[in-house]
């Protein structure tokens, strides 16, 4: 399990300028990440702009990113959606080749019952060849997993290791801390609050941020993990406003503006979204500069 203790990159997917999957770019991006030294890489989560991917593209994704990585460092696959049926087709038939785990979103839109978001997973956890880590994210998927229902998903299926939590509540953080099961991994869904998720028990981040800055992050964070909150301090201070710059006009086009300024890939989104105005972008390159130095890709 501790394989998923430290830091996790939800990474980006470039593109070039045509809208096509810039493959040159993403395997700058795995080798910049693990060059810095993080822990490990989540393919194709949200920020991974998976939902505007097609299944082709998302099985090549999937297996280039396996190939590159090359065992170096854990692999997660995200694969999640609100069409139970069509995730636990796609869970079944993932080709699981240098992959260790599943990071799974809840259902967004339906808005399903705690019962439905159970059933959802038991689906999907029925069929997994690989650990699943819940995903809960209020704020994009429209509903919240309960403390008590992740909670009887971590003790009621010894496949669901842990879950990355994005609902910034520290009343429902306390309270899986306490009831879950003493091997179920708390995992940060939010770069801001990492320190004291991880004061709380928690075991590390999955990452925005991180993209861009894997070495500095990284090492913030397992100071934490080592109980040295004043050693990482410094840190965790230091990239508050470049958090804020992540997010301000949407993700993954702030942190792919950063990644742009560092040489390591283009800025380019897909519809819906699109790339930060230039007013942003000059604040966002103006801070990455200040943050990191431009990297050697290879």
């Amino acid at each position: 399990m501790e394989k998923f203790y430290g830091t996790g990159v939800a990474m980006v997917t470039p593109f070039d300028e045509n809208g096509q999957v810039d493959y040159a770019g993403l395997r700058n991006l795995i080798n910049y990440l693990i060059d810095g030294g993080v822990e490990y890489l989540v393919s194709l989560g949200t920020t991974g702009e998976s939902v505007t991917l097609s299944k082709e593209e998302k099985k090549k994704i999937f297996e280039f990113t396996a190939d590159v990585a090359a065992g170096r460092v854990t692999l997660v696959a995200g694969i999640g959606g609100n069409n139970t049926h069509e995730i636990v087709n796609e869970v079944k038939s993932f080709n699981i080749a240098g992959y260790d785990a599943i990071l799974s979103a809840s259902p967004a839109y339906n808005k399903p019952t705690q019962e439905g978001i159970y059933q959802h997973y038991k689906a999907i956890a029925d069929v997994s060849p690989l650990p699943i880590i819940l995903y809960n994210v209020p704020g994009r998927t429209g509903s919240n997993v309960s403390a008590d229902t992740t909670v009887r998903l971590a003790k009621n299926f010894k496949n669901i290791i842990g879950i990355k939590e994005a609902s910034g509540n520290f009343d429902q953080l306390n309270q899986i801390m306490r009831d879950k099961p003493e091997d179920f991994l708390l995992i940060s869904g939010d770069d801001p609050i990492s320190l004291p998720m991880i004061a709380l028990g928690g075991v590390g981040v999955i990452s925005v941020v991180g993209n861009a800055l894997p070495r500095l992050f990284s090492d913030m964070i397992r100071l934490c993990l080592k109980g040295d909150f004043k050693a990482a301090q410094p840190a965790h201070s230091s990239v508050i406003e470049f958090t804020r710059m992540m997010f301000a006009e949407g993700n993954p086009a702030g942190v792919k503006t950063a990644l742009k300024a560092l040489g390591v890939c283009g800025d380019q989104v897909r519809l819906p979204l699109v790339q930060v105005s230039a007013k942003l972008a000059e604040k966002i390159v103006e801070e990455t500069r200040q943050l990191a130095s431009p990297v050697a890709v290879h």
